[in-house]
């Protein structure tokens, strides 16, 4: 089976005619809507009309924006191509225009009195996208002037991109030596992170100190990179008027603070659980105390798990059915038309993402395919995001965008699909290592994610005083682990360097990459309970949901699954289940 993706759905090569015409209509789509903008969006007239226009101009603009997307996943898998950053820089540059149009037409919304009964006029665009208008005008009071925008669109484009691009290739390309059967090897980074996930201990360690001594050669550049971004968050969420870049953060996810003290509220109360298991594995693989950081992935049991990609393709294909025909036969189109590039190599990005295209109702997947069952659930969890995208190619392109919390959701519910079915099906020593594989994985999603958490915050109240230093990350980095991991974790043998290795901090739009998977997965557990206990009716209600996630708060959307978000109560109800799992587990 195929382990890299076809492009030819998008493009077939940057001198294709269509990905020339597409770029070319892309920019006169952005000049045409600045220009009336500037025209219409300052002086009197309809409201309607120009509601109408602005929300038509902003789905017909998702149509050629997709040679973008292209670029991304030409670079995702080849970061040194140079042809496609150049024109990464090219088309960020044109989509920088659009910076004034999005502020005028924010505080054009913003300053209509009557925006209600302009979103219930019969026959109009406004009322299709009523969640939409509502949040511009929600987003307006944080706006600065329309020329503020524009600049900082374009200074971002030499500030925190170049930044993040820096960090991108730094990673993409650093190759890792490592002694493996007494030969010395240079190896991709990802590759070389793969092997926590082996077998044989002693490569695993070794595969760990390797990687650790790695990151020295490009530490020093990818703090200053860190710092760049962070420093220009701080900047433009105090000019926008936020009190802190976690306050933007949780307006952008659409989520009150509420939420999120509940949740980690909840979090932190399963913590002692979630040491237990640490421990246990720990003695499991002749540890005493806590697990060291090389053997958090490490598998468990006499069962050698292993899959070929077809293996695996024909497992979640298989399992997805078993939930619902229509997600087994999703799954099997995306395998058999080559959405996924799953092969590890030089050049391209770690770690795994899926970019759902909406204007050709597809998505890619990109992972780092080894072998191992965590690699079959990584194949899963991204088809879910996949599906996702699936369920919301009947809505228009501005209902469609949805934000990171609820994005984790569908993805989160197919890794739980696939684990649970195999547990149905496995002998008692494949239980073992299938339950242990789960809950390693939520011990990420909760106990990692909320040191990762810990680490931002405190990395954004550092920054107020200046750049960090590769020592000040390290110990801030190691302070959040210990605080979150506590006794489970050998504090001899921890990840210093986890700032370096994660993409997400590098992200100056998307900050607190995070919370958002602890939310997904204890959010779609509640799902899964809900489906348990309605069986196939459940299907078409979560599709629903799934449809209705770029047009509604967090709040809402859990309302409609009949689940208060806002409640610890809920929290504490799914990490219930992750407890009975680990109680079962350290008894098995």
């Amino acid at each position: 089976m195929e382990m890299r993706w076809s492009l030819d759905e998008l493009y077939t090569g940057f001198d294709s005619p269509e990905f020339k015409g597409d770029f070319e209509a892309l920019k006169k789509e952005i000049k045409d809507l600045r220009d009336w903008a500037e025209e219409h969006l300052t002086v009197d007239g309809s409201p309607e009309d120009k509601l109408e226009y602005f929300i038509n101009a902003g789905n017909k603009l998702e149509k050629y924006s997709m040679v973008l997307e292209y670029v991304y996943l030409i670079l995702s898998v080849d970061t040194m191509n140079e042809t496609a950053a150049k024109l990464r820089g090219q088309i960020n540059e044109a989509l920088t225009e659009l910076a004034m149009p999005d502020a005028q037409f924010k505080k054009f919304v913003g300053s209509l009195p009557d925006l209600d009964k302009v979103i219930n006029s019969q026959g109009r665009e406004a009322a299709q996208h009523k969640f939409y208008l509502e949040e511009a005008r929600r987003l307006s009071r944080y706006m600065l002037s329309e020329e503020g925008e524009a600049v900082v669109s374009k200074m971002e484009q030499t500030g925190s991109v170049m930044w993040s691009q820096l960090h991108e290739q730094l990673t993409s390309t650093l190759n890792v030596k490592i002694v493996i059967d007494g030969e010395e090897k240079s190896l991709p980074l990802p590759v070389v992170r793969n092997f926590a996930y082996d077998k044989d201990a002693e490569l695993r360690k070794k595969a760990y100190n390797a990687e650790l001594k790695a990151y020295e050669q490009v530490d020093k550049a990818v703090a200053l990179a860190l710092s760049g971004i962070k420093g220009e968050v701080i900047t433009l969420s105090k000019l926008r008027g936020y009190e802190s870049p976690l306050e933007m953060t949780l307006q952008n996810s659409r989520m009150d603070r509420e939420i999120l003290d509940a949740m980690f509220e909840a979090m932190r109360e399963s913590f002692p659980a979630f040491r237990g298991y640490l421990r246990k594995k720990a003695e499991m693989l002749g540890h005493k105390g806590g697990l060291p950081f090389y053997d958090l992935f490490a598998p468990v049991g006499e069962v050698n798990m292993t899959f070929t990609y077809s293996e695996a393709a024909e497992f979640v294909i298989k399992n997805f059915g078993s939930f619902h025909k229509k997600l087994g036969e999703f799954a099997e189109r995306a395998f058999n038309n080559n959405w996924i590039d799953a092969e590890p190599r030089e050049g391209k990005l770690g770690g795994a993402f899926c970019a759902n295209i909406h204007a050709i109702g597809q998505s890619r997947i990109m992972s780092n395919f080894a072998g191992a069952f965590n690699d079959v659930c990584t194949l899963a969890h991204e088809l879910g995001h996949a599906f996702h995208g699936d369920c919301l190619n009947n809505e228009t392109a501005l209902n469609s965008n949805y934000p990171m919390p609820i994005a984790e959701t569908a993805s989160t519910f197919c890794e739980t699909l696939i684990c649970n079915a195999a547990l149905k099906i496995a002998t008692p020593q494949e239980a073992l290592v299938i339950l242990e594989n789960d809950i390693s994985g939520v011990t990420q999603t909760i106990v990692d994610i909320y040191s990762r958490f810990q680490f931002e915050d405190e990395v954004f109240r550092r920054r107020e005083r200046g750049p960090f230093s590769v020592n000040e990350l390290k110990a801030i980095m190691l302070k959040a682990q210990l605080e979150a991991y506590g006794d489970g974790l050998d504090p001899e043998v921890p990840h210093p360097y986890m700032w370096l290795c994660k993409s997400h901090y590098y992200q100056a739009s998307h900050n607190y990459y995070n919370f958002p998977y602890a939310y997904g997965q204890l959010f779609a557990m509640g799902l899964y309970a809900q489906y348990l206990e309605e069986g196939e009716a459940f299907f078409d209600k979560y599709v629903a949901l799934l449809a209705a996630t770029g047009k509604a708060s967090l709040y809402d959307i859990g309302r409609q699954a009949g689940i208060d978000v806002r409640s610890k109560t809920f929290w504490k109800t799914s990490l219930k289940v992750v407890e009975e799992n680990i109680e079962k587990f350290i008894a098995m």
